[in-house]
């Protein structure tokens, strides 16, 4: 997977406040965007359809995890929306991975790349030791999730930026790594434990850095996008 983009992560309550943002752009650009649970479930189907309507990627990031045939019905309906890629998380194990994939491909073969999330970049080691209960180091934890998620037949995994070039590693150079987790070297950290700058990240095996606060409450959002992704690409 040659393809490196950045993703705007719209983390906005309402379609208002998210296709105002859009607005800032000119005509001709329009940035890989990722919607997220808020937005989708304050505004449902409908503004995924507006915004890949206007020309946008779309990344929809809604983590799926239940029981395998869930899933898979779930991704059914998802499939149809036409978006570009989906998620779920890693934890829900092979069966529900392969059944995910199983619903998200439409009857002429095609779907949106599927990823799985292995850990979010907001669990640190003592999180993952005393509440999940995980007794291994992070990047093991992460490799093994990634593997089982490469051997399902899955097209990559959400990941930190520290660990994309293990995930390389492990499953090879085609296996997708998104990675949010990314913040520019002056920009306040917030909630986020594992963490990179855009051009790091550029360096370090990341196909898709997705990108949300830094940009989206810059001074200049338009300014801060091309920013990452002239500092991710190099």
């Amino acid at each position: 997977m040659s393809v490196k983009d950045v993703i705007i992560a719209l983390d906005f309550p309402t379609k208002e406040e998210t296709l105002a943002f859009l607005d800032q752009f000119p005509a001709g650009e329009k940035p890989f965007v990722k919607i997220g649970m808020e937005l989708f479930y304050a505004e449902g189907p409908d503004v995924v359809r507006e915004i890949k309507a206007r020309g946008h990627k779309i990344f929809l990031d809604l983590k799926l995890h239940d029981i395998p045939n869930t899933v898979k019905r779930a991704m059914a309906v998802l499939s149809r929306l036409d978006v570009d890629m989906v998620n779920l998380h890693a934890a829900g194990a092979s069966e529900m991975m392969k059944g995910a994939l199983e619903g998200l491909t439409r009857p002429d073969g095609s779907r949106p790349l599927l990823i799985a999330v292995t850990q979010l970049t907001s669990t640190d080691a003592a999180a993952l030791k005393n509440e999940l209960l995980i007794d291994v180091p992070m990047a093991e934890t992460v490799m093994s999730y990634a593997k089982n998620a490469a051997d399902s037949g899955l097209d990559g995994v959400v990941c930190s930026p520290l660990e994309a070039v293990l995930v390389k590693e492990k499953c090879g150079e085609n296996f997708v790594t998104v990675t949010p987790g990314i913040r520019f070297a002056d920009s306040a950290v917030g909630d986020q434990k594992r963490i990179m700058t855009p051009e790091k990240a550029g360096k370090s095996g990341c196909d898709y850095i997705v990108v949300g606060r830094p940009i989206t409450q810059a001074e200049d959002p338009v300014a801060a996008y091309r920013r990452s992704v002239k500092d991710f690409l190099g």
